[in-house]
């Protein structure tokens, strides 16, 4: 696909993610919807349904880490760049129930040649933190969305 970019960082940013998220069958799957993407930093909000519910009755980390991992993700290709995770580590503090919604903020603390770190605070209905992620990212080769 050959498109003019937009020069705008924040409308760079939105149009990445728009054409990320459309080719990104896992998390729409998880009905992991896209709320904010600006440039480095994203937010994306899933709810807990009953099919992510382990032998405890709460969400499976496995689901919460997924939110986290899908935030890192557009927060990072933020730029138009494409880039992958090059290592993930992730805190669980909380569980999370059925109905919660979930709520994932990614922002970029630091950036530099091929690689990036970024933090990702996940938390519940009621703003408590469920989870702390911090994300590598590695720059690999080729756009987002392909330019003119």
């Amino acid at each position: 696909m050959n498109t003019t970019l937009p020069t705008d960082p924040k409308v760079l940013a939105q149009a990445s993610a728009e054409h990320m998220y459309a080719r990104d069958n896992a998390t729409q799957g998880l009905g992991i919807q896209l709320i904010d993407v600006g440039p480095g930093s994203a937010c994306m909000q899933m709810q807990v349904r009953p099919d992510m519910l382990n032998g405890h009755a709460t969400c499976h980390g496995g689901f919460i880490f997924t939110l986290a991992d899908s935030t890192f993700a557009f927060a990072c290709n933020s730029y138009n760049l494409q880039t992958v995770a090059a290592g993930c580590t992730i805190e669980f503090l909380a569980p999370a129930f059925e109905g919660e919604v979930l709520e994932a903020h990614a922002t970029e603390q630091a950036r530099s040649g091929k690689t990036g770190v970024y933090d990702v605070v996940v938390t519940n209905t009621d703003g408590k933190k469920i989870a702390l992620m911090r994300g590598k990212s590695h720059q690999i080769s080729g756009s987002v969305i392909q330019s003119a």
